[in-house]
């Protein structure tokens, strides 16, 4: 089912662990939870190591992912330290190729695969790819930590990012003073940062905030949500947008309205969890799993480990929403199934 063909050489330098990393990281048991990060569902079990687990995992897609992917690849192999593991994460864009063509095992992705993404997989196999919630997360509007503004619209967000203005907002958005802002940042115009169109970051912002519209083209592009994320913090006058596992202390999450008439929510677990934050998604990562049969074991063993406590400590750790039991119950069923 898999493609494993693996050139000795070339894997070595993938390294026991990642190649692409999207930023520096920290080893899982390094990394602290934020003060008030959300909790880990007391009812999902922790995870049992099996004997026999062994080879390699190849892992291609979202950057929105890539940090978690390495932490939980260093997880596992602490109790697996003779698997090799290979995580790239050059956006969502590129999982559905590598899955395809037999590169990759597993295709993490910050967005649901397209119609067309789904058809080429299923070309190719006979059936469709089997998706894995993994974490969840809040797209955030992101500002500098000094900019006072104190909530945005979505139809403001659209008419501040989008070239089209499909949501029908009054005017085009440039200055702070158009969001409420007075005194010093009235006049100030925005400066714009985002992710370049091989992200599903990108892609889920321009379905749900953007309203299928177009990014302005002076919207600032880049490869990585850390680089968003960091020059922002370096810009008063930016607005940018990441997942909320990015988030540092130089910025600030602005809370999100539905509309105007609407009361505005900030990124927390617990607005996601219930739905009021706008723009929360699931973090997904493909796998090529036929019906009817087994993962090979070093894959169903790594999703278990992601899908346990200890898999989503690391989520928290990171910065990341963690699964509630359900969804956790959802999913391993549907790996055993």
């Amino acid at each position: 089912m898999m493609k494993k063909t693996w050139m000795a050489g070339a894997f070595a330098i993938a390294v026991a662990a990642v190649a692409f990393t999207a930023q520096p990281t920290m080893a899982a048991d390094e990394k602290k939870p934020a003060e008030g990060a959300p909790k880990v569902d007391a009812a999902i079990e922790s995870y049992k190591p099996v004997s026999g687990i062994s080879g390699n995992i190849s892992s291609i897609g979202s950057d929105t992912l890539n940090n978690l992917m390495t932490l939980w690849t260093e997880g596992f192999r602490k109790n697996y330290p003779n698997v090799k593991i290979a995580v790239e994460g050059k956006g969502s864009a590129t999982a559905v190729p590598a899955l395809v063509d037999g590169t990759a095992d597993l295709g993490p992705m910050s967005r649901p695969m397209k119609g067309d993404e789904i058809k080429k997989f299923e070309d190719k196999f006979g059936y469709k790819p089997t998706a894995v919630a993994v974490a969840l997360d809040a797209l955030a509007v992101f500002v500098h930590k000094d900019n006072p503004v104190e909530k945005m619209t979505l139809p403001q967000v659209d008419a501040m990012f989008s070239a089209t203005r499909n949501s029908k907002y009054s005017e085009d958005i440039t200055k702070w003073g158009q969001v409420g802002l007075k005194g010093e940042w009235e006049n100030l115009g925005v400066t714009l940062y985002g992710r370049n169109s091989a992200s599903g970051t990108y892609g889920y912002f321009k379905e749900n905030a953007l309203f299928k519209g177009d990014f302005k083209a002076a919207v600032k592009e880049q490869p990585g949500s850390s680089t968003v994320v960091q020059l922002i913090s370096e810009d008063r006058s930016a607005a940018g947008y990441s997942g909320i596992g990015y988030k540092t202390a130089g910025v600030r999450t602005v809370p999100i309205a539905k509309d105007a008439s609407s009361e505005a929510f900030d990124a927390t677990a617990e607005n996601c969890y219930s739905g009021k934050y706008p723009l929360s998604r699931f973090l997904l990562v493909y796998v090529n799993k036929a019906p009817g049969k087994e993962l090979p074991g070093v894959v169903k063993e790594f999703f278990k480990f992601v899908l346990s406590k200890e898999g989503q400590e690391v989520t928290v750790k990171d910065g990341f929403i963690p699964l509630r039991k359900k969804d956790v119950d959802k999913y391993l069923e549907q790996l055993e199934g």
